[in-house]
C-alpha cells in the first residue's frame, strides 16, 4: 500500500491524496489550487495523475478547496464513484455550477487583455456539461455505515464539525498476506463548539493519520467575543452611516454571520436602520440547503427550532438578486452589512464591493476566514496601502478587522482535543492543509505526543507501508 501527496501539501490549497492498494486507486478529495491566477490556472488544468486511473473519489466535504477539480477530473476521462455524505453532494452541485459562472466571467476579463496582446485566450478548466457528468457518479454515504469497496476495502464516514456534511474519512485496508491498516483522514477539521452544527467525532483504532494544520500554531479567540464585536461594528456604521463589508465564503461562514446577527437582534441590540444585504445567489441556495438538513444541528441550534425561532432567518435580513441589485447597493448609502462571496476575495461580487468600499475610511472590511498566500483577502488583511480590484490599483483606506473566532477550522487547542483521543494506534501520521510554519507546528505536535513517524509530505511525495 502507498499513498501520494499531491495537493495540500506544505500549502492549504488543492486538497488530493492519491491512496493505492489491492489493486485499487482511491483519490482522497479533488480541490481547486487558489493563488496565483497563472500559476493556479496551469496547476489546476494540468492533473498530476491520469483520471481514467482512478477507481474512486473519495470527497471529504464541498469546499471549492476541497472538491473545486472535481469536473476536471471527469472531463479528462474519471468515471468512477465519488462517495460523499449527502448534503455534501447537494452543496456540490450548485457551488461547482457557481464554478463555472465565475470562471468564465473571470476569463472574459483575462481573455480580453490577452487578445489585446496578441496572445491565446484560455479556456475555463470545465463547464456545466462537466458538472452534469460529475453528478452522476456521486454515491451519497450515510455516517457510520461501513460501505465495502471491494478488494478488503472498507469506507467509514464520521462528523467533523466543519460545515455541514464535512466527513472524517476512514479507510480500513486488509490485505491477502493478512496484513491491516486503517486510514485516517480528517480533512477539514471543525472548530469545537461553533455555531449550527454538532462537534467533531473521534473515530478510533487507525494506525496511519492524515490531519490538517491549518491553525496548528495558533489559539483562536473566544467565541463568546465574536458577538460582542459585531454589536460594536453594528453600532460605528450605524452612528457613521457606513457599510460594513464581509467576505465570506458561501458555504458555513455566511451561516455563521447569519446566525450570530439574529443572536444580536433576538437581544435588542441590532440597530434599526442597519439592513443586511446577503449577496451572493451561492449563499441563499447554500443557506435552503442548511435549513433542510437540520438533522445535523447542535442543540442550541435544535433549541431555537422548538422555539419557534429559524437560526438562519431574521427580519431585515435580504438575499439579493440579480447582479444589478447587487451593483445598485454600490450607490446605496448606509448604514447596512454586506455579506458577499467570495471568502478570499479572489472572484465573485465582493470584488465590486470592494472597489467601492475599500476607498472609505468610514467603512469596515471584516475578515472572518482563512486567507491563503497570494489571494487578495491575503493582501487586505496585511493592510497594503493599495490593492488590486479588476486590474485597477485603489487605496485601501477602510477599517480592517479580522475575527479568527468565526474560522470553521479548529485551532492548535481544538486539533490537540481531538489528536488525543484518536492517536492510541497511530504509528504514522501526515500533517498536511497548511503553509510551512503551519506545518511544522502540526508536526512538533504530533512528535510530543509520542507518534513514531511523523512527516510534512511535499507535493508528489509518496509512502509505502507493508
Amino acid at each position: 500500500m502507498k499513498i501520494t501527496f499531491y495537493g495540500a501539501a506544505q500549502t492549504t490549497t488543492g486538497s488530493m491524496h492519491l491512496v493505492e492498494a489491492n489493486g485499487k486507486r482511491i483519490l482522497l478529495d479533488c480541490g481547486l489550487y487558489q493563488g496565483h491566477r497563472k500559476e493556479a490556472f496551469e496547476k489546476n488544468r494540468n492533473l498530476p495523475i491520469d483520471p481514467k486511473t482512478i477507481d474512486y473519489v473519495i470527497l471529504s466535504h464541498a469546499h471549492i478547496d476541497h472538491s473545486g477539480n472535481l469536473p476536471q477530473l471527469v472531463r479528462q476521462g474519471f468515471r468512477g464513484r465519488v462517495f460523499a455524505r449527502s448534503s455534501t453532494v447537494e452543496l456540490c452541485d450548485v457551488m461547482l455550477r457557481d464554478s463555472c459562472f465565475l470562471q468564465k466571467r473571470d476569463l472574459e476579463y483575462v481573455n480580453k487583455k490577452r487578445r489585446r496582446d496578441g496572445k491565446t485566450p484560455f479556456e475555463p478548466l470545465y463547464d456545466e456539461r462537466d458538472v452534469d457528468a460529475l453528478m452522476q457518479l456521486f454515491t451519497p454515504i450515510h455516517m457510520h455505515s461501513p460501505k465495502d469497496l471491494g478488494r478488503g476495502i472498507t469506507l467509514e464516514f464520521f462528523n467533523a464539525g466543519h460545515i455541514l456534511g464535512s466527513a472524517l474519512v476512514q479507510l480500513d485496508i486488509s490485505s491477502d498476506h493478512g496484513k491491516h491498516h486503517r486510514i485516517l483522514f480528517s480533512g477539514d477539521l471543525g472548530q469545537p463548539d461553533q455555531p449550527i452544527l454538532r462537534h467533531f467525532e473521534y473515530p478510533s483504532g487507525a494506525d496511519i493519520l492524515i490531519i490538517e494544520s491549518t491553525y496548528a500554531d495558533r489559539f483562536h479567540p473566544s467565541a463568546d467575543d465574536v458577538e460582542l464585536r459585531l454589536e460594536q461594528y453594528l453600532k460605528y456604521i450605524d452612528r457613521h452611516n457606513a457599510k460594513l463589508l464581509v467576505p465570506a465564503f458561501s458555504v458555513g461562514r455566511t451561516q455563521q454571520i447569519i446566525y450570530y446577527l439574529n443572536k444580536i437582534r433576538e437581544r435588542g441590540k441590532f440597530p434599526r436602520e442597519v439592513k443586511v444585504y446577503i449577496d451572493s445567489p451561492l449563499s441563499q441556495k447554500a443557506t435552503t440547503i442548511y435549513q433542510k438538513h437540520r438533522e445535523v444541528y447542535n442543540e442550541e441550534a435544535r433549541r431555537m427550532l422548538s422555539e419557534g425561532r429559524n437560526p438562519l432567518e431574521f427580519p431585515g435580513m435580504v438575499f439579493v438578486g440579480t447582479s444589478e441589485e447587487s451593483m445598485a447597493l454600490n450607490d446605496t448609502p448606509g448604514p447596512m452589512i454586506i455579506i458577499a462571496a467570495s471568502g478570499m476575495c479572489e472572484g465573485g461580487r465582493v470584488l465590486h464591493h470592494l472597489k467601492h468600499c475599500a476607498q472609505d475610511e468610514d467603512n469596515i472590511i471584516l475578515i472572518v476566514g482563512f486567507q491563503a498566500e497570494n489571494t487578495l483577502g491575503r493582501r487586505i488583511v496585511e493592510k497594503r496601502e493599495k490593492i488590486k480590484v479588476f486590474g485597477e490599483e485603489i487605496p485601501l483606506k477602510a477599517r480592517i478587522e479580522v475575527i479568527n473566532a468565526l474560522s470553521a477550522h479548529a485551532d492548535r487547542a481544538g486539533l490537540i482535543e481531538w489528536l488525543d483521543e484518536v492517536k492510541d494506534n497511530v504509528r504514522s501520521a501526515f500533517a498536511v492543509h497548511g503553509e510551512e510554519d503551519k506545518v511544522n507546528a502540526m508536526v512538533e505536535i504530533l512528535n510530543e505526543r509520542g507518534i513514531k513517524n511523523v512527516v510534512a509530505p511535499a507535493p508528489g511525495q509518496t509512502y509505502r507501508f507493508e
